[in-house]
């Protein structure tokens, strides 16, 4: 039963616990970004771990001990080097396993690397290459729960649903940050193990979890379980699984993932006939290796699936590109940078803890991120960067300034301004930014590709994160307040790229934006009014309102009058067998077959 109504489409309570579980992981990474500032800060933990004079105690630890710049930054940064590792396996484990196997099994390995970081007593190594198994599994997740949100998710809240991932890493973040000031005044390795175990809970409630959600109904087509698909997508819209293969909405949603995926199919049969031809040929004719010519194209075409993402047919370079470049650009927005400096600022207006201070900033970053999801569900993708682009360099600016022109330690109005200028950062920020990229990953790439893309692109942002964790206090060691401007013009620069290169994919399904892409009279500053040419649409409203008006299972009245029967009734109609006049197509308008492919011209 549907939970309620968006638009007239039905939205199932299943719809809206996929997305908030699968999020989860999302947390997982937030809890363990989150932990480790304050752990470094624990007086055991310097005990054990840091480098300390000679007759230090746990009572001294924290004036006798402390972390030399390169080994902090190996204990923070190797998290990030797994993620980066863990992102690009998260590919070939969620094509191989389905979306929701790949999430236990990655959920298992961060696992495993909170054991070892809790079995450390007295190596500092041991402690990181615990992080960095953890990141392995961090950083398939950061790759899979947003591609699987925007797989099974009803595109008319997509957006809102696949928001929720940054949403749950701002929570965990600020978790992480409540539960240290509970446990730092724990004597002994308590205090930081409890907070190192705590974090199995997460990933338990998301791989047993995850279990009873659906799979993605377009991995379960690219593995022709079409039965499996209709299941899956009724599911999400709260529609009876006993109506499962004959509600319009479900069989309309199915046949569109079909035909996409075999136009797909059948464009990439062609390019290996062709490698296929041209290997054969080169043995000569009469060789007898004509079968092994096949079967080494077969083997080095599997090997080689990754250089499909790098090939420009089909725009999947371009958006390759762009998926790396928006995520790159996310790191480079420069909020870590406020949370590295929030105690420095803090102290000006008389707030010493460091405890304190972040956990001012991570309820500053979670609340905001609500706003964030009501931005992405009604402004689209490219407005809101832009704007929030421009916004966050703006800030950045004056943060930098004010810093650089006098010394927030010692004046309490410059220390005030900076504090300012830190949230209205992070207002922007965790509205725009931080959401809607995690969202571009999963809705940008064709079917096909979409795993590998998203992992390239993901693994992207965790290299830009190791590096900034690994760099960054001696950086600011070296030029201090100055770093804020270089933040500053990384924002323009994505604000120009948004501009210049980013389709608005919002209200689509996953086969029209691939369709967008391949539109050649479709320009990324026009896109916002796109649609499929020669099929009568008005603009883009038009397109959305007919298409939610489909998967309603209603009519539309256009505003010319009368029902557009051929766009809307015939395409939801059923689907002939491949003998037909339309080689197994949807009938569509004017007696073309519908389909949501793209044109091969």
């Amino acid at each position: 039963m549907a939970l309620f109504h968006m638009q007239g489409v039905p939205i199932g309570p299943i719809a809206i616990m996929l997305a908030l579980l699968a999020s989860m992981g999302g947390f997982i990474f937030g809890y363990d970004t989150g932990q480790i500032s304050d752990i470094l800060l624990m007086d055991d933990f310097l005990l054990r771990f840091a480098t300390c004079q000679e007759g230090a105690t746990l009572e001294t630890a924290s004036d006798q001990c402390a972390f030399g710049v390169w080994r902090a930054g190996a204990i923070v940064a190797l998290l990030s080097i797994g993620t980066l590792v863990g992102a690009l396996f998260g590919a070939p484990t969620a094509e191989f396993f389905g979306r929701r196997y790949a999430m236990v099994v990655e959920c298992l390995v961060f696992i495993v690397g909170v054991i070892v970081q809790i079995t450390a007593f007295s190596s500092w190594e041991q402690f990181a290459v615990g992080r960095l198994i953890s990141g392995l599994g961090v950083g398939a997740l950061s790759a899979a729960v947003p591609m699987y949100q925007a797989e099974t998710a009803p595109s008319a809240i997509r957006g809102m649903l696949t928001a929720t991932y940054q949403l749950f890493i701002t929570f965990g973040i600020l978790v992480a940050y409540c539960i240290c000031i509970g446990t730092r005044n724990i004597v002994g390795p308590g205090s930081w193990q409890s907070v190192v175990g705590i974090g199995i809970v997460w990933p338990v409630i998301l791989g047993v979890g995850i279990l009873f959600m659906p799979e993605s109904p377009r991995w379960l087509a690219t593995k022709e379980r079409y039965d499996e698909a209709h299941v899956s997508i009724a599911r999400s819209h709260g529609i009876p699984r006993s109506d499962a293969h004959t509600h319009d909405l479900v069989t309309r949603q199915v046949e569109e993932i079909r035909n996409n995926i075999e136009w797909e199919r059948d464009l990439r049969e062609r390019e290996l006939m062709e490698i296929e031809h041209g290997s054969a040929s080169s043995f000569g004719p009469g060789s007898g290796k004509g079968a092994t010519a096949t079967t080494t194209v077969r083997h080095r075409s599997t090997i080689n699936d990754w250089l499909d993402c790098f090939r420009p047919r089909g725009k999947v370079l371009y958006r390759t590109l762009l998926g790396m470049s928006l995520q790159s650009l996310q790191q480079l927005t420069g909020a870590n940078y406020f949370f590295y400096y929030g105690a420095t600022i803090f102290k000006s207006v008389g707030i010493q803890d460091s405890f304190i201070t972040q956990i001012i900033l991570g309820a500053v970053n979670f609340g905001c991120t609500f706003l964030g999801l009501y931005v992405m569900h009604n402004f689209g993708r490219r407005k809101p960067l832009i704007i929030g682009g421009i916004w966050q360099s703006a800030w950045l600016f004056v943060f930098a300034a004010a810093g650089t022109a006098k010394n927030p330690e010692t004046d309490q109005a410059i220390g005030k301004l900076m504090i300012i200028s830190a949230c209205l950062f992070i207002l922007g920020y965790a509205t725009t930014w931080a959401p809607c990229v995690w969202i571009l990953i999963g809705e940008t790439f064709p079917t096909r590709t979409r795993a590998k893309q998203a992992a390239i692109s993901t693994a992207s942002n965790w290299l830009w994160n190791f590096l900034l964790a690994f760099f960054t206090t001696p950086i600011v060691n070296s030029i201090r307040f100055s770093y804020g401007f270089v933040f500053a013009g990384c924002n323009l620069l994505g604000a120009i790229v948004v501009y210049f290169f980013l389709y608005e994919s919002a209200n689509l399904t996953l086969e029209a934006v691939d369709r967008m892409y391949n539109d050649p009279k479709c320009k990324p500053w026009t896109s916002s009014e796109w649609v499929p040419e020669g099929e009568g649409y008005q603009g883009r409203r038009d397109l959305v309102e007919q298409s939610k008006a489909a998967e309603a299972g209603k009519g539309f009245e256009s505003d010319f009058g009368g029902k557009e029967e051929g766009r809307v009734e015939n395409a939801s109609g059923p689907r002939k067998d491949a003998s037909g006049a339309n080689g197994g197509k949807l009938d569509g308008v004017d007696g073309k077959p519908y389909t949501m492919a793209p044109s091969e011209s």
